[in-house]
């Protein structure tokens, strides 16, 4: 029987605005996923919240969330599949990480910045959740006379 080999990964999860207004559920949701097929979460945290380039769903804006996780080399395509077809979830983009240690990884935990940003989130309203689209002004154009 052949041995279970168990690789280092970084995944970048890109998450819609309507998640963050639940954003318990949504850092709950990532680890569901990864921990449903045999990984193991090293560390995990908001990498940023920005207007995306292009619409997504209809969608303006995202949050991303950084994860440094082990897990099974046969059980990567199935968290992939699963991360695709989640509702939740716009975007992943899953690498191996070789060129960081299980420490280096450890060390960008944000457990705490998670947790802080959660109850944040859940004291606000939910129209202060998202921020209202505000059209952008048009560049001025100087005619040559």
């Amino acid at each position: 029987m052949a041995e279970k080999r168990i690789c280092n990964y970084e995944a970048m999860f890109l998450l819609s605005q309507a998640q963050a207004a639940d954003f318990t559920a949504a850092v709950a949701h990532v680890r569901q996923l990864i921990e449903k097929f045999g990984g193991t979460i090293l560390a995990l945290r908001k990498w940023d919240e920005r207007r995306l380039a292009f619409e997504i769903k209809k969608q303006k804006r995202g949050i991303y969330l950084l994860c440094y996780f082990t897990s099974p080399t046969e059980k990567l395509a199935e968290i992939e599949r699963a991360c695709n077809l989640s509702e939740g979830i716009f975007r992943v983009l899953i690498i191996k990480a070789d060129h960081l240690t299980v420490e280096e990884m450890k060390a960008a935990d944000d457990a705490k910045g998670l947790e802080m940003e959660a109850k944040l989130r859940a004291s606000q309203p939910a129209m202060a959740a998202a921020p209202a689209a505000q059209p952008e002004p048009e560049p001025e154009i100087e005619e040559e006379v």
